[in-house]
């Protein structure tokens, strides 16, 4: 069940950051850059709705047995929306989860779950690669949303803010 949390958004930390890697599910609900070369994400818990269950209209169908007894990911009332700000970026790629999950990352370092800070990875070997002019050492960062992959590289760590629940009973994905 999603934690519930109201009230006013407040400036987090290492606890938001916990929380993040807590949610069993996230989704992207909102991406913006609100000053130049400044990130923006706003990110929403979400949980596995077991009232419902998810069938394919052809029982005959491959997916029939894979999906049996599956529920739907849904953000509900009670799940918390995060707001992650970095004031400055390096660079920033979403990419479509699907495509985004067909690697080999066997030699990536990362601590994290939902909210990974990588210590090498292809990303930062990309930049590497491809800019220059860095004074500062770049810093990796990586949300693992449902639909969305959000690779951060910046020179340093997102402000992280609990925003106010929406109170909403039941969101469509």
């Amino acid at each position: 069940m999603c934690a519930t949390q109201r009230g006013q958004a407040v400036k987090l930390g290492e606890d938001e950051i916990v929380s993040l890697n807590e949610a069993k599910y996230l989704f992207l609900r909102d991406i913006s850059e609100p000053e130049e070369n400044s990130l923006r994400l706003v990110v929403e818990e979400a949980i596995a709705d077991h009232t419902q269950t998810i069938s394919t209209p052809d029982p005959t169908s491959p997916f029939a047995e894979i999906l049996k007894g599956a529920s739907p990911v849904k953000a509900v009332e009670g799940c918390r929306r995060f707001e992650l700000q970095w004031s400055r970026y390096v660079a920033y790629l979403v990419t479509e989860e699907t495509v985004g999950s067909g690697g080999s990352y066997e030699d990536e370092v990362y601590t994290g779950k939902l909210f990974r800070e990588y210590t090498k990875s292809h990303f930062l070997d990309l930049l590497a690669r491809n800019t220059g002019g860095h004074f500062e050492p770049i810093f990796h960062y990586k949300l693992i949303c449902q639909n969305h992959l959000i690779d951060v590289a910046a020179y340093s760590p997102p402000e992280v803010r609990l925003l106010e629940s929406s109170g909403t009973k039941l969101k469509p994905n």
